[in-house]
């Protein structure tokens, strides 16, 4: 798998997926799309929003008793004939669940989807002792053919074209007829489906994620649109869980909550196709699953986030909604953010977990226009908490010495009013005399700017002088309601 450096190679990274054409073309294909559904799909819940703050406000309450849930949870998997292992660290998880497998006598692990195992590295650390882990997820599948990491929480090979599928697929099942017909989606779907279902057989090990971690029931959650999952867990003798432990909700009546944001926030469904509540090992009576079950309950820099400036991000969902709707990663995909969390929850979560001086450019990959925080279902303030790194970064002097200069020239300069009127002013008509048909190609001390689109010249003299001239905006009017139009309940006419 590749793994990509966030602090110094993301500016490089950022430039190759500029330049990469077949990325640019799988952007574009996918871009909107998820925006579409998802707002099709909240504008049918009238009480949407009052569902996201009951979600807000119960993962405040558990966070607010987080190891007293955790405790509950561990009590209830093992009444169930489950076990609960707790892993400080992501070295942890790997050693506990290799330990796991080699008392399986695993060759061979089957997964489904998993963040948290792509955080930990298990694919890596599983194959160099000697187990081959399988992606069942159609998306996991394609991305370990070509041995990448996801780019999307949901979608991870959302950066992936149809042509290159083909391509993967011809060289991964050398074993199929060469001549055999992979032009139509279905043909690559049922040539997947016919491959990966006999892996389902071979595995001794299945692991999973878990969307959700049950208190009241000790059940784990998963949530699917293709029941990989299922089969990864039911059929191979032993389950592990692989979940951090913010995943933790009180009660089912809390997961259901949850369950109502997660699908309309991530694709745009009701519910996805398969949603699964798994609780210990099988039972007597029970005519699958597997003879153990295993829960990995991960920190990694977790609870140190609890109670802190960073806290709100524990509420997360992995939802993907922020990243569909943020203008930085629909331009430059996940890859270029350098870790396992893209987009502005990465921006946030990935320097709480490995650190501001590792991934110091990450805050900084934002527009700050707010969608990510606008769409969120859990109300995560995700623009506040980037600014709050940026201060970190400056305050820590991780800032590059230019930023750090010009912050203090601009600071010095709005510091004497008169001084920066003058030089605001000369600094519009300057611009003014350099633009060609009111834009700009080049841009000085701007060139990041203007490589890649012009910049609009400055229209009339600086607001300071049309204000101090006694100018005034036009007042704002509301807009007339359309036709045959009636007030919703409580709104004013």
């Amino acid at each position: 798998m590749t793994h990509l450096q966030t602090s110094d190679r993301f500016a490089q990274n950022v430039r190759e997926a500029l330049a990469d054409a077949n990325l640019q073309a799988a952007l574009r294909g996918a871009r909107g799309n998820f925006i579409a559904k998802r707002a099709r799909a909240a504008a049918m819940v009238p009480e949407f929003d009052a569902i996201r703050d009951a979600a807000r406000d119960m993962k405040n309450a558990t966070l607010a008793d987080l190891d007293l849930w955790l405790e509950h949870y561990e009590r209830k998997v093992t009444e169930a004939g489950g076990v609960v292992h707790w892993a400080e660290s992501a070295e942890d998880a790997r050693a506990i669940v290799l330990d796991i497998c080699r008392k399986a006598g695993a060759r061979t692990v089957n997964k489904g989807k998993t963040m948290i195992s792509e955080e930990c590295g298990i694919n890596d650390w599983l194959e160099r002792n000697g187990i081959r882990p399988v992606e069942t997820d159609l998306g996991e599948y394609i991305i370990q053919l070509r041995g990448e990491t996801p780019s999307h929480i949901i979608a991870p090979a959302v950066h992936v074209t149809v042509p290159q599928v083909r391509e993967e697929f011809r060289k991964a099942h050398a074993d199929l007829p060469p001549d055999r017909d992979l032009e139509g989606l279905d043909t690559l779907l049922t040539e997947a489906r016919r491959v990966l279902r006999r892996k389902y057989f071979e595995a001794e090990v299945g692991i999973t994620g878990a969307n959700m971690l049950i208190a009241e029931t000790g059940q784990s959650v998963i949530v699917t649109n293709e029941g990989n999952g299922d089969l990864s867990q039911s059929l191979p003798r032993v389950h592990i869980v692989l979940a951090s432990i913010e995943k933790v909700v009180p009660t089912l009546e809390d997961a259901s909550t949850v369950l109502r944001l997660l699908a309309r926030s991530a694709t745009g469904q009701e519910m996805s196709v398969y949603t699964t509540f798994s609780s210990g090992p099988r039972r007597r009576d029970d005519p699958d699953g597997p003879e153990e079950y295993h829960v990995v309950l991960l920190d990694n820099g977790r609870s140190n986030m609890v109670g802190g400036p960073f806290q709100d991000m524990l509420r997360c969902i992995r939802c993907g909604a922020c990243m569909n709707h943020c203008p930085v990663y629909q331009t430059i995909g996940g890859h270029a953010y350098g870790w396992v969390y893209p987009g502005p929850m990465g921006a946030v979560l990935t320097p709480a977990l490995t650190g501001i001086e590792k991934s110091r450019d990450l805050p900084n990959a934002s527009t700050f226009c707010g969608r990510c925080e606008e769409v969120c279902p859990m109300r995560i303030p995700l623009p506040g908490m980037m600014r709050h790194w940026r201060a970190q970064e400056f305050e820590r002097r991780l800032t590059p010495g230019a930023v750090r200069w010009g912050l203090g020239a601009w600071t010095w300069l709005a510091e004497h009013p008169r001084l920066y009127r003058a030089a605001t002013r000369a600094a519009a008509l300057a611009l003014r005399a350099m633009a060609r048909g009111g834009r700009l190609r080049r841009l000085p001390l701007g060139r990041g700017w203007t490589a890649h689109r012009d910049f609009p010249a400055p229209e009339g003299d600086t607001f300071m002088a049309r204000y101090a001239r006694g100018e005034r905006p036009p007042a704002r009017q509301a807009a007339a309601p359309p036709p045959g139009a009636q007030a919703q309940d409580g709104a004013r006419p």
